[in-house]
């Protein structure tokens, strides 16, 4: 009986622990970094971290903030979010990352990877390859002590779940407001059901809900935004990617418009336009410009790539 109790135990907690959850930055009273701030008052560790997001919950699961934030970043900078070694990529996926302004009711994206969340292409592992995304943040985000950052992430392959966790941060920056795609939420309650699909192609793998997601102006003072109808894009295409080389530009230097310098061969995609920056000794350089139906794309290790 004993040894039947403890593999029921055992299956239970692999079972538990077959999920991805992100441990950089802390989300809201996880229990799955040592180094993460004890939950407010009141509040107790969420030894669920890894669920999907029930049906009937509110995004970031979690609605109380934690009392500082766990992070402070710059527009412009460099970040990177790092998730936990040994979980279960099921398949891929729809990947966002999207920071709120008004408390975790409106989302912007600010990076996304969609059909390979985890992995990096088509494959039949199971097992995530992919734990750490590295990618700018837009130059021109608002400032807040309060702001939202948020995963978000609907798996190609198994019972047909939202996952999201949220982390509370601060950041600073010039821009008064930010206009970008607004986050696509589904497989929940009141949202569209996107099913399994395979990552290997793009039948109802559910893009359209990312494509035609709405554009909103988030400021951040957190006032109500504004939706825009958005201009459709092509889709990557995950059979032939392109490394970009680097080159300096013969063009003048553009100083940074964060005013803080950059590192020198740092990289920065564009938003809403199809090329990227290149950091010569501390300033940004001209726009360079990716080729014809390709956009920029982080890699998940630093450098960006012009893709199809």
């Amino acid at each position: 009986m004993l040894f039947k109790i403890s593999a029921i135990v055992v299956a239970m907690v692999a079972s538990a622990s077959a999920q991805m959850t992100m441990i950089e930055p802390c989300t809201r009273y996880t229990p799955n970094n040592p180094k993460c701030p004890a939950p407010p008052a009141g509040k107790t560790l969420d030894l669920n971290q890894k669920n999907p997001l029930g049906k009937s919950e509110p995004l970031c699961k979690h609605t109380t903030p934690y009392t500082t934030p766990v992070a402070t970043w710059t527009a412009g900078q460099s970040i990177t979010t790092r998730f936990e070694a040994g979980e279960a990529a099921h398949g891929g996926g729809h990947l966002q990352f999207s920071l709120s302004y008004d408390g975790g009711k409106t989302f912007v994206v600010i990076y996304e990877e969609l059909k390979y969340a985890f992995l990096s292409g088509p494959t039949a592992r199971n097992a995530a390859t992919i734990l750490n995304y590295t990618f700018s943040l837009p130059r021109d985000i608002p400032a807040s002590d309060k702001a939202i950052f948020a995963w978000t992430w609907v798996n190609a392959v198994g019972s047909r779940d939202f996952y999201m966790n949220c982390a509370d941060v601060a950041i600073k920056g010039y821009s008064n407001s930010f206009t970008g795609k607004q986050m696509t939420i589904a497989n929940h309650d009141g949202y569209p059901t996107i099913p399994e699909f395979n990552s290997n192609n793009d039948t109802d793998a559910g893009l359209e809900h990312y494509r035609n997601a709405p554009l909103i102006t988030v400021t951040g003072d957190g006032s109500t935004p504004s939706a825009v109808k958005p201009t459709p894009v092509e889709e990557l295409k995950p059979t032939k990617v392109e490394r970009v080389l680097v080159i300096a530009s013969s063009s003048p230097a553009v100083p940074s418009p964060i005013g803080g310098g950059c590192v020198h061969g740092s990289t920065s995609c564009a938003f809403f336009v199809p090329g990227f920056y290149t950091c010569i000794w501390g300033v940004w350089s001209s726009f360079v410009p990716c080729g014809a139906n390709t956009r920029c794309k982080y890699t998940g290790h630093g450098s960006v790539i012009c893709g199809w």
